[in-house]
């Protein structure tokens, strides 16, 4: 089999057309879809159907697909490897980030790679979304995960651990006390965040490094971290964030620091990519700058 047809072959599946496949490798489309009819002749096989107006991948198309994608993106790899990183890399990278944290931290780490990469057609949705967001058709999700994932099925890699605090305004704790027990919580207001925790139960560590669930009460979830720290400094209820992201106000005594006999689960930021043997080489050198650039800003 000619590993130059079956190359190809993956650039009209990755693509969805043989124009865009084209446009990709630089090639005539009557090229492309020569290669693609050789590819065929020499399988003895319908690899794709085509009409005038759509193309659709056949089941022996989607059996070649599934073996030829990671094993051209391990040859890739293996370039990468041998020649120091100097080959060109090409192809698209499309990944979620968050919407609070990726625009401000790591929209320039995105951007840096794209100049570095001009090979590289990236694709990047923001939003702050769990597990669920990484479809078939996504490289790369960067998340906010506290505690245990959900979906196992996904290979996930920690970019970053952020220490978490139980806040609450002084108003709020005048009217309900100081809670001193998790279990409490359950009978207080809360703040929730809907993606990280799916708005309950919160996590916490004991002291032999245990995570457990506590159910907690709240009428007010929110889809961001900016928005339940408003909501706490307003008293509307407890709530988990980020210490980083709370400090000055615990300092300024906006917020006070709730201490329980457990301590909420870190805030971790989660690389999350399709449980696969071979992750692409741009996805791959795209997660290796985040950490380095994320381990220099401390």
């Amino acid at each position: 089999m000619d590993l130059n047809l079956v190359h190809v072959f993956v650039a009209v599946v990755d693509r969805g057309s043989f124009v865009g496949a084209a446009t990709m490798l630089s090639l005539p489309t009557s090229n492309v879809s020569r290669y693609i009819s050789q590819l065929e002749k020499q399988l003895n096989c319908r690899l794709l159907e085509r009409s005038t107006r759509n193309m659709r991948i056949t089941e022996a198309g989607k059996l070649l697909y599934q073996h030829a994608k990671p094993l051209l993106e391990s040859l890739e790899l293996a370039e990468l490897t041998l020649t120091s990183q100097q080959a060109v890399l090409s192809g698209t990278l499309k990944l979620c980030l968050p919407g609070e944290f990726g625009p401000g931290v790591l929209g320039p780490i995105l951007a840096d790679f794209a100049q570095s990469h001009p090979q590289v057609e990236i694709q990047c949705n923001t939003g702050l979304p769990g597990s669920e967001i990484l479809r078939d058709d996504i490289d790369l999700a960067i998340v906010f995960n506290r505690g245990l994932l959900d979906n196992s099925s996904l290979i996930a890699r920690k970019i970053a651990s952020m220490t978490s605090v139980v806040v609450a305004s002084p108003e709020l704790l005048k009217q309900i006390g100081i809670p001193k027990l998790t279990r409490q919580l359950k009978q207080l207001p809360c703040v929730t965040t809907l993606s990280v925790l799916k708005g309950q139960p919160w996590q916490f560590i004991d002291k032999s490094g245990s995570l457990h669930k506590v159910a907690v009460s709240s009428r007010y979830k929110v889809n961001s971290g900016e928005l339940a720290r408003t909501a706490a400094l307003r008293g509307i209820g407890l709530t988990i964030l980020a210490e980083s992201g709370c400090r000055d106000d615990i300092e300024s005594g906006r917020l006070v620091k709730v201490e329980f006999e457990m301590v909420p689960a870190p805030l971790e930021l989660l690389a999350l990519y399709p449980s696969r043997q071979y992750v692409p080489a741009r996805v791959r050198l795209f997660l290796e700058l985040v950490q380095k650039r994320l381990a220099e800003l401390g």
